[in-house]
C-alpha cells in the first residue's frame, strides 16, 4: 500500500491572469488530499473518492477526473489493465471549487502511484505530472495549482515552458477566513471564456491585464514588508479587474460584502470563480473569528487558516 499526499492552495493575488504569462501570488495551505494506492485483483484500475465535498462537486467533475487520470496514467508510463490498482482519495480538505481540490488530488495521486511502481520521481517531476493531470479538469492549466498542491508554501508564480516559481518572503503569517458559496464552478470554462473574450476584445482586457500585474508586484513587496493595509487595498482591486473579465458570481459577492461589513481589510474571489471559494484578509483571531461567525450566520461554511 502506497501513500501520497497534495496540499490545498488558495490563489491571493492573479488568478485568471497568470494564464497569459502574469505573475501570480499563491499560498499552500494545511488542508491536504491523500491518495492511497494498492495492487488488485482484476482488469483494470477503481477509484474510489471518499474526500468531504461541495455537493454535487464529485459528481460535477466525475468525467473530467476520469480523463485526468488518463494523463496522469499515460505520463508515468504506467498501464493499469496490466497491473490493476485501487486508488483511494480521503484527507481533510474539501473537494470543491477554488481550493485547487483537482490539482491536490493529481499530486497525491502522483506521489502514490511513484511509490507504489518504484518510479522514483522527484518533487519536480511530480509537478510536472500534476500538470499533465490537471489538463483533464482545465483544458489549459496556468501549473500555479498543481506547483502549490506539490511544494505548499507562499510562492511567486509565472506559466512558462517550463514554469518559474520562487518562495516568497513574507513578514509572518496572517490569518484568512475562506467562504464556500456551495457553487461548483466550471474552470476549464471560465479560463477559455475569458481567454477567447480577451482575444476578441485586446483594447479592453490588455489594460486589465497589465493592472493585474503591476498588482501581483506590488503585493509581493506588501507581504515582504508586512504592510497589511496595502495588501488588503490591493486584493479589493484584484477582485475589481476579476469582476470585470466576467468570473465572479453572486455568492462571492455576499460573501465578499459580508466579510468587508465586518471589517476584512480586503476580500476577493479566489481561484477559477463562477462559485468556489473568496477569501479575506482578517488579520488577528479575533476578526478572523467574527468574519467567520458572519459568513457562518447566512449559511456559509468557512475556512480559518493562515498565509505567509
Amino acid at each position: 500500500m502506497a501513500y501520497g499526499e497534495g496540499f490545498g492552495k488558495v490563489i491571493l493575488f492573479g488568478e485568471h491572469f497568470v494564464v497569459s504569462g502574469n505573475h501570480a501570488i499563491v499560498c499552500g495551505i494545511n488542508s491536504k488530499t491523500t491518495a492511497i494506492v494498492e495492487a488488485i485483483e482484476g482488469e483494470n484500475y477503481e477509484l474510489v473518492d471518499k474526500r468531504p465535498e461541495t455537493p454535487g462537486y464529485k459528481q460535477e467533475k466525475f468525467e473530467q477526473q476520469k480523463e485526468s487520470l488518463q494523463y496522469i496514467f499515460k505520463a508515468m508510463q504506467i498501464n493499469p489493465k496490466e497491473t490493476p490498482i485501487r486508488i483511494t482519495l480521503t484527507g481533510d480538505l474539501l473537494a470543491a471549487s477554488g481550493v485547487g481540490a483537482s490539482a491536490a488530488s493529481c499530486a497525491a495521486i502522483a506521489r502514490a502511484l511513484n511509490e507504489h511502481f518504484k518510479k522514483g520521481l522527484n518533487n519536480d517531476q511530480i509537478n510536472e505530472v500534476a500538470f499533465q493531470g490537471e489538463l483533464g479538469y482545465h483544458g489549459k492549466p496556468s501549473g500555479i495549482d498543481n506547483t502549490a498542491a506539490t511544494f505548499g508554501g507562499l510562492l511567486w508564480y509565472q506559466r512558462g515552458n517550463p514554469p518559474t516559481f520562487e518562495k516568497m518572503k513574507s513578514a509572518g503569517p496572517v490569518e484568512i477566513v475562506m467562504g464556500n458559496t456551495g457553487v461548483v464552478g466550471d474552470t476549464k470554462k471560465l479560463v477559455l471564456g475569458v481567454q477567447e473574450r480577451k482575444e476578441k476584445e485586446p483594447a479592453k482586457y490588455n489594460p486589465l491585464f497589465e493592472e493585474a500585474e503591476q498588482i501581483a508586484l506590488k503585493a509581493k513587496e506588501a507581504f515582504a514588508n508586512g504592510n497589511i493595509e496595502e495588501l488588503g487595498t490591493l486584493m479589493n482591486r484584484n477582485h475589481e479587474l476579476l469582476q470585470e473579465i466576467g468570473v465572479s458570481h453572486p455568492k462571492l459577492e455576499e460573501l465578499i460584502a459580508i466579510a468587508r461589513e465586518n471589517g476584512a481589510i480586503g476580500a476577493k474571489m479566489t481561484g477559477g470563480g463562477g462559485g468556489g471559494y473568496m477569501i479575506a484578509l482578517t488579520p488577528g483571531a479575533a476578526l478572523q473569528e467574527k468574519v467567520a461567525k458572519a459568513m457562518q450566520e447566512k449559511g456559509f461554511t468557512t475556512v480559518q487558516t493562515t498565509v505567509g
